[in-house]
């Protein structure tokens, strides 16, 4: 609780915290607008592969012209400032950089992002959850190795998932389940980018701004993303994924104590210290009271009697039984939070959350009936959505990790709703995505069996 004292330190003693950016997207944005009012945090460099596009984003949260004006690296941290470019590498090799921010959200990119990263000693804040939940536990390895910090993003849900059930566990509680809040119901599954923005609710004037990408979004709607996250947390807390995935039942504020509880208790989970999803409708597509559709929650078993009768007397939520108590925090601000991780990387040497184990994966399941030769397009797209499970399951089933079905042609038939498998598809080995997944499984996949 004492970072921001700490920030003030560091700047007096060695300057602003030197930061890389890549990726200018809507998270991207957002961290931005909180950056051009920390004077604790220095953006020297914004890469992005679309230069327009990242100017119009720093304009857009508030930058001056002027301050991102400078047309090297070397420009920029002499006179303070920052530059926008379309070379990654450059940001990465940069001397003086400190963190890297890996914000664009593609899994076969932000691999190499992350690794080149670790390699130049640099602390790797990894929004891009979509290469986490496929590599997490061995980039983690590699940074812990190289004395960098590998980190989730403080903001996003599942680094404030993570910290709640770290906090249940020092408090000496059993966590029964962790998780987020999300819109669902069972058809959006097949959801595509055509049909996102009626399911979804954004106005025309949000859309107007740029921010919005369909498809990603999409994967937040089509379960990809609930799948993708609850992998980080699985990784990340050490909960066990239920062998069925995600079950998505309807649960309110008041609810969670009485849902994410055993089966045997009354609840709907098949095991104990899990992750699961609270839906924002009721099956029937009406919205469920008190919904924590933007939330994180966590859900825990006090140990005694006497800290059961203390959760009914300081009003905590409780099940029935009074054994089983809530917290939940009914809001995430994704990257107006990312200051957070930031600092604690630098000055507390310390992750904001870290995928250490390999618990959970996320398997590539068709979204409609594929044929050989068609060209899959990743998650939130046409053609797969992606389906958490315990990785020891994954790795059984042989199954395609959702990260790696970015244009992957099919060479054999795979029916919708089915598990698509390495054999199913046309691999290319010379990725540095598909041999580091290949190490993880090698490294990793033996303890699972």
């Amino acid at each position: 609780m004492n970072l921001y004292s700490m920030l003030g330190k560091r700047v007096e003693t060695a300057g602003p915290i030197r930061v890389g950016v890549i990726g200018a997207g809507k998270f991207a944005s957002m961290f931005l607008t909180q950056a051009t009012v920390s004077p604790e945090i220095h953006v020297v460099g914004v890469a992005d592969i679309n230069v327009p596009k990242a100017r119009g984003a720093l304009q857009r949260t508030g930058w001056a012209a002027e301050r991102y004006a400078a047309a090297t690296l070397d420009e920029a941290l002499a006179q303070g400032t920052t530059c926008v470019i379309d070379n990654a590498d450059a940001v990465l090799e940069c001397p003086q950089i400190e963190v890297i921010l890996e914000i664009t959200g593609n899994p076969i990119v932000g691999t190499y992002h992350a690794s080149r990263a670790i390699e130049n000693g640099k602390h790797v804040i990894m929004v891009n959850v979509e290469a986490d939940c496929m590599l997490g536990p061995l980039l983690a390895k590699k940074a812990e190795a190289a004395g960098v910090i590998y980190a989730m993003a403080y903001g996003d849900q599942p680094a404030l998932i993570c910290e709640m059930v770290d906090w249940a566990r020092t408090c000496g509680f059993e966590v029964t389940a962790a998780g987020k809040g999300t819109k669902y119901l069972p058809e959006y599954h097949y959801s595509t980018p055509d049909t996102i923005w009626d399911h979804w609710g954004f106005t025309e004037e949000q859309l107007a701004t740029g921010d919005y990408n369909a498809q990603m979004f999409n994967s937040f709607l089509d379960g990809t993303k609930s799948a993708i996250e609850m992998t980080a947390v699985a990784n990340g807390t050490g909960l066990m994924p239920q062998d069925e995935g995600l079950f998505f039942p309807p649960a309110g504020a008041d609810d969670l104590a009485s849902v994410y509880r055993p089966k045997a208790d009354g609840g709907i989970l098949t095991r104990t210290g899990t992750v699961e999803i609270a839906s924002s409708l009721n099956r029937d597509g009406s919205e469920v009271f008190k919904h924590i559709r933007n939330g994180v929650f966590v859900v825990f078993k006090g140990r005694t009697d006497y800290a059961q009768h203390c959760f009914a007397e300081y009003g905590v939520t409780i099940d029935a039984s009074g054994q089983y108590a809530s917290l939940y925090r009914p809001n995430h601000l994704i990257g107006l939070e990312l200051n957070v991780s930031i600092a604690a990387a630098v000055l507390r040497h310390e992750p904001t959350g870290c995928s250490r184990y390999f618990n959970g994966d996320v398997m590539t399941t068709a979204k409609k009936d594929l044929s050989a030769g068609d060209i899959l397009d990743g998650e939130g797209g046409y053609t797969a959505f992606g389906k958490l499970a315990p990785a020891a399951l994954s790795l059984q089933r042989h199954a395609l990790p959702l990260g790696l079905a970015h244009k992957a042609k099919m060479v054999r038939p795979v029916a919708k709703g089915e598990t698509i498998t390495w054999d199913d598809v046309e691999v290319d080995e010379s990725l540095l995505a598909v041999q580091l997944r290949r190490q993880l499984e090698h490294e990793f996949g033996p303890a699972l069996v």
